[in-house]
């Protein structure tokens, strides 16, 4: 007599919920586009499925940066308005498979962004990707709201000057206000990058300390990103810093907090400071 088979159960198929990143400040040019492309290209570079997608509406510097500017046809708006499908405005990266750019219109402003449909799209960007990285516009209006208001990750680009760290410090007060986690009693994981920064300069005087900016902004720190040229060249020739300079300094500081925020705890280093007081400011958590 035949025994009969066991049924098997129909295996589920499991749903890519990607992680939301906002790239945000208070002050303009102190880094961020570099930044989101930098950290989306090391994200990319150690196996995650990488999109970054462009507020910046009306200005559009990002696909610059990524050296797309010539690929864009479709874009943001296009998409929320149902001109164009998300795949058709997608540019995938020619040197990274797994790396792709939403760009943002130049011809619209920011009205045209709706929450609605920023929703809509941030939901189908979760579902195809590991990072959904946001660069935010700089200010506190729409475009940088928008940005931010799905994010489950913020990374706040500062660097070492008063009038960047007080914008900052009202940036993180929306972080904790008009983001959707907020409004949940969710907490939104805040973290720092410090970027042109210079020891020698900090011991002058000159500029703001790590310790300075720490003591005031109170978040983790996930990276000091050096002063070097390298970034500025690789932007311009249309390379994130990871890619365009990949033995720079900077490139290195962007591949270590890439592994930060998979949640892998590399101490963070620069030239002159001593290891143990690095060690000690990552740590530092807020009050």
């Amino acid at each position: 007599m035949k025994k009969p088979r066991p049924k098997h159960s129909k295996s589920k198929t499991k749903v890519r919920q990607g992680r939301v990143l906002v790239v945000t400040s208070g002050k303009g040019g102190v880094g961020k586009t570099t930044s989101t492309a930098a950290l989306g290209a090391a994200l990319t570079q150690s196996g995650q499925k990488v999109v970054v997608v462009d507020f910046d509406v009306g200005l559009r510097n990002l696909d610059l940066v990524m050296g797309a500017e010539r690929r864009v046809v479709f874009d943001l708006i296009n998409v929320i308005k149902g001109e164009a499908k998300l795949s058709q405005a997608l540019i995938r990266d020619k040197r990274l498979d797994t790396l792709a750019l939403l760009p943002a219109s130049q011809s619209r402003d920011k009205d045209s962004l709706t929450e609605d449909g920023v929703a809509r799209v941030i939901a189908e960007l979760r579902a195809q990707f590991d990072w959904v990285i946001c660069d935010s516009p700089a200010g506190i209006e729409t475009g940088a709201t928008l940005a931010m208001r799905h994010a489950d990750v913020a990374v706040v680009v500062v660097n070492p000057e008063v009038s960047s760290i007080r914008d900052a410090d009202r940036i993180i007060g929306m972080l904790d206000a008009k983001t959707v986690r907020a409004e949940n009693g969710q907490c939104i994981d805040k973290q720092l990058l410090l970027t042109r920064y210079d020891p020698v300069r900090a011991r002058r005087g000159e500029i703001m300390t790590v310790e300075n900016v720490l003591e005031i902004l109170s978040i983790p720190l996930l990276g000091i990103i050096p002063e070097s040229g390298e970034v500025l060249r690789s932007s311009n020739v249309g390379a994130p810093v990871t890619l365009g300079s990949p033995a720079s300094a900077p490139a290195q500081a962007y591949l270590e907090a890439a592994r930060r925020l998979k949640g892998e705890d590399p101490v963070i280093v620069t030239s002159s400071d001593k290891p143990r007081l690095l060690q000690r400011l990552f740590t530092r958590r807020a009050a």
